[in-house]
């Protein structure tokens, strides 16, 4: 699988691009200055990795819950995204340095809801069965390479419901869990087809001055729990 190599020895993020084929926008935080890496696309290649998504969410299943995260029934998870959408299961997970920085991921261009957007740090849904932290720990390893090890304190802070519509591609009506956890080991290793990017960012200063960082579009879903974590 094509990766993106990301090590961490002196408190900086370094990466590297395995892939030729499509370049992408990366914004790398190291202390308080921001990169910016251009940004291009191959049309084909694109076209053909959102195919591979939109079959992928196909064959995957979400939870259908009631506005108190009650589980109804078990949904087709492409089925959950369109229309008016299928009220479901979701986390947000929110990683953190000894410092209070929050490490923002940029999703693949090749996703299908809010592509490019910055997450904090990344979002799922727990498969039937499965808590949220299990799926917590299942996608930090799938996505950014994080194994448990490298943290202790994985644990639910907050949990809301929300709907946003993104346009001409589908919905997200969710009942999201927020989990926080902090890093202890940093490295990283993300995986191309998931993260486009990574950053790190002082986590209140995000919150006070969305100015100073409205270059960067974030996820519907990391605002609101952003801004509750601050009510």
């Amino acid at each position: 699988m094509a990766r993106l190599r990301v090590g961490r020895t002196d408190g900086t993020i370094s990466c590297r691009t395995i892939s030729e084929e499509r370049l992408k926008r990366m914004v790398l935080y190291s202390g308080m200055s921001t990169d910016n890496a251009a940004n291009s696309s191959g049309g084909a290649a694109n076209e053909s990795a959102e195919t591979d998504e939109r079959h992928k969410n196909a064959r995957q299943n979400v939870v259908a819950v009631d506005g108190d995260d009650n589980e109804l029934e078990i949904v087709n998870r492409l089925d959950a995204h369109m229309g008016d959408g299928i009220r479901h299961r979701a986390f947000t997970a929110l990683i953190f340095d000894e410092d209070d920085n929050i490490l923002l991921a940029q999703r693949s261009p090749t996703k299908r809801l809010w592509d490019t957007y910055w997450d904090g740090t990344v979002a799922s849904h727990p498969e039937p069965g499965q808590s949220q932290e299990e799926a917590t720990r299942q996608r930090l390893e799938e996505e950014l390479g994080i194994s448990p090890d490298q943290y202790d304190d994985l644990r639910v802070t907050d949990k809301f419901e929300y709907k946003r519509y993104y346009p001409q591609e589908g919905v997200e009506h969710e009942v999201c869990s927020v989990l926080k956890l902090t890093l202890t080991d940093k490295s990283l290793d993300p995986v191309e087809e998931e993260v486009g990017g990574v950053m790190w960012v002082p986590y209140e200063r995000l919150h006070e001055n969305p100015r100073w960082y409205r270059q960067l579009r974030l996820c519907p879903w990391f605002e609101i729990a952003m801004r509750r974590d601050f009510e």
